[in-house]
């Protein structure tokens, strides 16, 4: 089915060579970091993890949410999903690659990534996050492409897809849980020492992952004949809406905990990201920035009639991406690692270079993407839909 890929309008063509050209300038970047180091990034001694893993925290969220599709549409038989389940899928695929390529540019050297396979340690949480994030690619590839495949042939999917769907929900859970425990496992980390950790990695990617679908599904209607459904788009910001709800308020839970409890090893995190600490305030606008995204979106989503308003409603999945993609990201790694467990503060922010490299991977992601949208939405306008 590749070769559908390989029929396009000249735009098309246009937006894959710019994609490419973004990802040469990125490979680029890389190379200078295989020959230089990581001393090309931003990262310290204080601060080992940067603007890498936080694109993988962040993704990782968007990959997973394809569940929130496959579990209503396979178990519960909600027909409004037929339509949109594939694009959820496609998603994912991008979404887990790009997980996994910002692991290897984060690890320096890539020939690292092949110790956690020779050297395989199961007491080590970073060996299973490989595990789970690379089955769950799989299962995505291959339960979207047969299934697309058997939607083209008009004939029903073979009996050994359906273990690999039902497999592929609370693998979806695990990709996002299993990753939130590479933060809560650090006990010298007093902002990632929470137990509510995972569940806050979940809403959030429940809340960001259905929202950049919304806004894809609102694209490929407007570049395409296929229309993923007013219903399905509908349903799926009721689930933003929730998510989003339950994300400000997870947050506030930690808030009170903390300092009620009057705990300065955790306070002090907090204290950095939205006041500064001791003079040093590189984050704040960032935070106030997705908080008062959160918020907003909130209060566009809740109001039914602001929410079955399509232009409202993209405007809030916007809202809802920076706020998500702001907390879970950057907010997520600048808060466990500044200050440090002595209190001394080193600030971190990411170089051109990482950046360029980070928008490399992101094209190659879309790339991706936008290839397997392209293979879905020709077989779809081929049926009619």
């Amino acid at each position: 089915m590749l070769d559908l890929a390989l029929k396009g309008s000249k735009r098309y063509w246009g937006w894959l060579v710019l994609l490419l050209v973004i990802i040469g300038a990125g490979f680029g970047a890389y190379v200078v970091q295989a020959v230089e180091g990581l001393t090309i990034t931003g990262l310290s001694r204080d601060v080992s993890w940067g603007f890498y893993i936080a694109q993988l925290t962040f993704l990782v969220g968007v990959a997973a949410s394809a569940v929130m599709l496959v579990l209503p549409y396979y178990l519960h038989h909600y027909k409004t999903f037929g339509r949109i389940t594939i694009l959820g899928e496609f998603l994912a695929i991008g979404a887990v690659t790009m997980c996994l390529l910002f692991v290897i540019v984060d690890l320096g050297k890539p020939e690292r990534l092949m110790n956690v396979i020779l050297h395989p340690t199961p007491n080590s949480v970073l060996f299973w996050d490989m595990v789970v994030l690379n089955v769950y690619l799989f299962l995505n590839l291959i339960i979207g492409w047969c299934t697309l495949e058997c939607e083209r042939k008009d004939v029903p999917p073979p009996a050994w897809v359906k273990p690999l769907i039902y497999l592929s929900i609370p693998w979806a859970v695990s990709i996002h849980t299993v990753t939130a425990f590479l933060y809560a496992g650090l006990p010298g980390r007093g902002f990632w020492l929470t137990a509510i950790m995972a569940p806050r990695f979940l809403v959030s990617a429940f809340a960001a992952g259905p929202a950049v679908l919304i806004l894809l599904s609102m694209l490929v209607r407007k570049i395409s004949k296929f229309d993923p459904g007013k219903e399905a788009i509908q349903t799926l910001s009721k689930i933003v809406t929730y998510c989003i709800i339950l994300h400000l308020f997870f947050f506030g839970l930690e808030c009170f905990t903390v300092f009620y409890s009057n705990m300065p090893s955790h306070m002090s995190h907090i204290i950095y990201l939205y006041f500064g600490y001791h003079g040093f305030n590189t984050m704040v606008p960032f935070m106030w920035t997705a908080l008062i995204c959160g918020l907003t979106a909130i209060g566009m989503l809740i109001v039914p009639k602001w929410r079955q308003n399509e232009k409202l409603l993209a405007i809030a999945c916007v809202l809802v991406f920076i706020c998500t993609y702001i907390d879970k990201g950057m907010g997520m790694m600048a808060g466990g690692f500044v200050p440090n467990p002595l209190h001394e503060i080193t600030e971190y922010l990411p170089t051109g270079l990482e950046l360029t490299i980070s928008a490399g991977v992101y094209a190659l992601g879309i790339l991706i993407v936008t290839v397997l949208y392209k293979v879905a939405l020709t077989i779809k306008e081929e049926r009619g839909e």
